[in-house]
This record gives structure tokens, sequence and C-alpha cells, in this order.
């Protein structure tokens, strides 16, 4: 069983920065593409930034220019860094892991951001940003 765990998440003022971190243990799989879902409360959850083997990454428009996804050095691992963060981002932010699809194909078909084409997720780390 893959096993995702997230850290990083915290309390911040606006403007200032967070960098989230996710690394999979437990079974290993491999070119696995990543992804960063965010949920607040009363809302659904949304796709935020993926990441594929090859490091090239689709952010949602509503984080583009402030957060950055990058690869992690172990194998599926990845990273979030967060920006310019607005009260609006306050979510719980997860990390999701896939290995079925190639990450071209994935981009292609627009999957890159979709939450059910994601198998292994984690448990969430909180992200509040006061205004």
């Amino acid at each position: 069983q893959v096993q995702l765990v997230e850290s990083g998440g915290g309390s911040v003022q606006a403007g200032g920065s967070l960098t989230l971190s996710c690394a999979a243990s437990g079974y290993t799989i491999s070119r696995c593409s990543m992804a960063w879902f965010r949920q607040a409360p009363g809302k659904e959850r949304e796709g935020v930034a993926a990441i594929g083997p090859d490091g090239t990454t689709s952010n949602s428009d509503s984080v583009k220019g402030r957060f950055t996804a990058s690869k992690g050095n172990a194998e599926c691992s990845m990273y979030l860094q967060m920006n310019s963060l607005k009260p609006e981002d306050t979510a719980m932010y997860y990390c999701a892991a896939d290995d079925r699809y190639d990450w071209a194909y994935r981009r292609a078909a627009g999957w890159a951001l979709t939450e059910t084409k994601y198998g292994y997720w984690g448990r969430g780390t909180q992200v509040t940003v006061s205004s």
C-alpha cells in the first residue's frame, strides 16, 4: 500500500509564503504523476498544481505566478512553494499520486488536475492565511 505524507502547512499572513512537502512510503511506485489539491470549508476539492516524472507542471489559473510545484529527490515526492498567499488560499491541502497513466497522456487528456484520476492520497495539511 502506498502512503503519502504531507507536511509544511501552517498559519501565515496575507502576502506570506509556505512550502508544502509530500513524500511516498510503503509500496514503491515509479514514474508517478503527482498533484496538490485543496478543499476549503463548504467548497469542492480543486486541483492546484501537478507535476510529472519529467518535472513538467500544470497549474490552475488561480495560483499561476504564485505557486510552483517541484520534484523531490526521492521517488514520488514533491514540493509546493506558495508565495503571495491570499486569504482565499486557506484550505486543507492534499497530496495525490498515480502511476496508471503516462504523464504526457494525462496532460493531453486534461487529467493533470482531475481528482478522480489519482489513486493515492495523503491525509492533508492545513494552510490558513489571515488578512
